[in-house]
Formats: C-alpha cells, sequence, structure tokens
C-alpha cells in the first residue's frame, strides 16, 4: 500500500484526523472505539493506579488478544505492526494500557523461541481457547529468584522486579536462575499459581496501570514438562547462532517506541483541543483568539512537525520488524541488525520528541491548563518514566556507530 493511499480514507478521499490509524484494519477500527472508551475515565485511572481490570475485560471482549498467533493455532495470523499500531493508538489516551498491551504480545510469543515447538503449539492454543492475557515475571537483569530441582518438579524461591502486567494477567512467562549452576530456565504458568504472589506495589510517577512491581515466588513448583527449552549458561559468550532467537529486544523496543509515539500524539491532540475551545489569549498578544496569535501557531507548527517525523521513523520502523518476523528461522544476522539500526533510530526520536511535546504544550495551552483535574501532566509522566528505563544514549551510539562504520549492532537486551 503507498503512503498516500494509506493516508486516505479508502471511500471519501478524505485526510483522516489526525494521527489516525487505517480504520479499514477491523482490529484497528476496534482500537480507535476503545481509545474513546478509555479516555473517558483515563485521569481518574491514572491518579488512582491499580488495576485496569475493566479494560483488559474490553481487550478480551473485542477479541484483541490473539492478533499475532499462527491461524492454525487459532490465532488471527496479524503482523507485529498490527499490535504495535494498536499499541499507538492506546496510548494517544493512556501510556499504561499501550504498555500492557504491547508487552502482552511479547510475552505470548516468547515460547517460540526456547525451541520447543509441540509445547509452544499447546500454550498458544489454550491461549486462544482461554483469552489470555499474558504478564511477565522475565526480569533480564535481576538475579533475585532461583530455583532447585526436586525430582519432576523446580521449586523457586526469591522475586522478580519490574514485572509488566503481572497484576491483570492470566498467564506469566518466567525465568530463574538454578541455585547450583547459575544456569537460567524458563517456563509459562498461570497467574494463580500456588506460592506465587503478585505485590501489585507499583508506585511510580507514571505509568501507573501497568503493574510493575514485585513479584514474589514463595515455593512455587514447575514441572518438568512446563519448562521451556534448555538452560542458559550464567555468562554466555556471543549471540545465539539463529539470528531469530535473538529479536526479543526488538520487539519490546518497538512496543516501547510506539508508546513514546503515541503519548506525543495524544498529547499534541488534546492540547489542540483545549487551545480551541479554553484558551484565553495572552494579555499584550493583540489578538482576540489564542489560536490567532503567531507565537501559538509556531509552536504548535514545531510540535507537529516534529512529532509527524517522529511518526514517519516509527512506521519505517514497523515495517522492518515485520520484515525480520516474516524472515522465520531464515532471518540472517545482517537482516536482523538492519531492523536493530532502524528501531534504534526510530526509538531515540521518539522518546526525545515525546517529552518535548508532552512539557511544551504547557506554554501553548496557558496556565490554567497546569490544574490535576485537566491531567495533562499524565502524558509527561508516563514519557518520562519510560524513557528512564530506556536510555536513548545507547541506541545513539550503535546509530552512529554503524554510520561511520558499517557494524551492526551486537545482539543484546536493549538491542
Amino acid at each position: 500500500m503507498s503512503a498516500s493511499i494509506a493516508y486516505l480514507h479508502a471511500d471519501t478521499g478524505v485526510p483522516p484526523q489526525l494521527f489516525e490509524p487505517d480504520t479499514r484494519n477491523p482490529f484497528l477500527a476496534r482500537a480507535v472505539e476503545l481509545r474513546e472508551r478509555f479516555n473517558q475515565d483515563a485521569i481518574a485511572r491514572d491518579r488512582a493506579g491499580g488495576r485496569p481490570v475493566e479494560q483488559i475485560r474490553l481487550l478480551k471482549e473485542n477479541g484483541l488478544l490473539a492478533l499475532l498467533l499462527p491461524r492454525e493455532h487459532g490465532g488471527e495470523g496479524e503482523p507485529w505492526s498490527t499490535a504495535l499500531r494498536i499499541t499507538r493508538t492506546f496510548s494517544q489516551v493512556d501510556g499504561s494500557l499501550g504498555h500492557l498491551f504491547g508487552y502482552h504480545y511479547s510475552s505470548l510469543l516468547s515460547p517460540r523461541l526456547r525451541k520447543e515447538p509441540e509445547k509452544t503449539a499447546d500454550l498458544w492454543r489454550r491461549s486462544v481457547q482461554g483469552n489470555w492475557f499474558w504478564g511477565n515475571t522475565a526480569n533480564s537483569f535481576s538475579r533475585s529468584l532461583f530455583g532447585r530441582l526436586e525430582g519432576d518438579w523446580f521449586v523457586l524461591d526469591g522475586y522478580r522486579p519490574f514485572t509488566s502486567g503481572s497484576h491483570v494477567a492470566d498467564f506469566l512467562s518466567v525465568a530463574w536462575e538454578d541455585e547450583q549452576t547459575g544456569e537460567r530456565r524458563f517456563a509459562a504458568i498461570p497467574s494463580d499459581r500456588e506460592g506465587l504472589v503478585i505485590e501489585d506495589d507499583w508506585d511510580g510517577i507514571g505509568q501507573r496501570q501497568t503493574g510493575s512491581g514485585r513479584v514474589s515466588y514463595r515455593g512455587v513448583r514447575i514441572h518438568a514438562s512446563e519448562v521451556l527449552g534448555a538452560p542458559v549458561p550464567l555468562n554466555p559468550t556471543g549471540a545465539p547462532a539463529e539470528a531469530w532467537r535473538t529479536v526479543t529486544p526488538l520487539q519490546q523496543q518497538s512496543v516501547l517506541l510506539n508508546v513514546f509515539v503515541g503519548t506525543a500524539q495524544g498529547a499534541l491532540r488534546a492540547a489542540r483541543d483545549y487551545t480551541r475551545h479554553k484558551s484565553r489569549p495572552w494579555l499584550h498578544s493583540g489578538v482576540e483568539r489564542h489560536i490567532d496569535d503567531p507565537w501559538i501557531q509556531r509552536q504548535y507548527g514545531e510540535l507537529y512537525v516534529k512529532t509527524k517525523a517522529a511518526t514517519a521513523l516509527a512506521d519505517r520502523a514497523l515495517v522492518a520488524l515485520d520484515h525480520v518476523a516474516a524472515q522465520g528461522e531464515a532471518l540472517t544476522h545482517a537482516q536482523r541488525g538492519e531492523a536493530a539500526v532502524a528501531i534504534a533510530a526510530a526509538n531515540v526520536l521518539a522518546g526525545q520528541v515525546a517529552l518535548e511535546v508532552t512539557s511544551e504544550i504547557f506554554e501553548v495551552m496557558g496556565a490554567r491548563s497546569a490544574v490535576r483535574p485537566e491531567g495533562f501532566d499524565r502524558f509527561w509522566r508516563n514519557a518520562r518514566i519510560h524513557t528512564l528505563h530506556n536510555p536513548a544514549e545507547y541506541k545513539t551510539r550503535n546509530v552512529g556507530r554503524w554510520f561511520v562504520s558499517d557494524a551492526l549492532p551486537e545482539p543484546g537486551t536493549f538491542q
């Protein structure tokens, strides 16, 4: 589909509203409808934090939790770009829901990387049948969860921090270290497994409903049949020989950058509406309407141009990720590396623009916009806390290194 065709509504040839997805895709159309429902109480839910239980129910009700699974397992066979455009759409009003939706798919698809096709197929079929929402307790940095083998069972004690989605999950991806060898093991288990405690103690300044707090394991038993793949050495040397087993960071980085882009888009849209209907002209502006002030027009113009640029790079990164995913096990390290550069570049700009837009909108809206009932601060808080978990510096270096030397990024946790 050409850019010109994608930009126009199929029936009228009229440009769509600001930063709207192409709703000819029925799943994106559902996402737009849900976005409007989520927007109704987004400010109140941001203040409350906790669990977006009703919103997860609506995702299930609208059939959005199996989009990326193969059709032979009951899924919809959609590309990653569909899920990420939905992530972006939700993030326009609620960064937490965009975050949760994108990370659901990262966890749901992770069993495939363990080279256990029969177990993976069984998990996916059951997930479709149960309409499961997936969460994550496989933090790659924290060596705080350990397991020991007792017969046919692994017994886990400890905890994992930053467990996004665990508080509303039906199923969890799990990773732990062997007490004796330090090797890492993986599994997927129900969230109601005995001894597993969802602490639900996340209290960040932003992304308030992501549940990115702690999950404790107190003698949690995982049967050998639930374990996925071979153990990974404590200090593995080099990347896996198969490039397709290194795509998870690209998927996760793509979720992050689309949360950033959606947050910038949503903040700019909301600010424009406020300026049109509520803002008053500055005393010395010489205009009767705030929108006629050349200063306001220029600043909105700059924010729009930057947001459009970030959106364009994000769209390019979507194409790169879809291409990587389509290669399957035939993916080469060169193809993977080229996609990593595209995604890193998009991520850097998306984070920068999100922080800039969500801060500067207050200048163009005026002093009356900076009160808690308006809720505009949530956009900045969401962007600020999320970018701190995803430093742009190292991505910028990777892009620069590639630019001057053609050296593609080595696969790693964030690239």
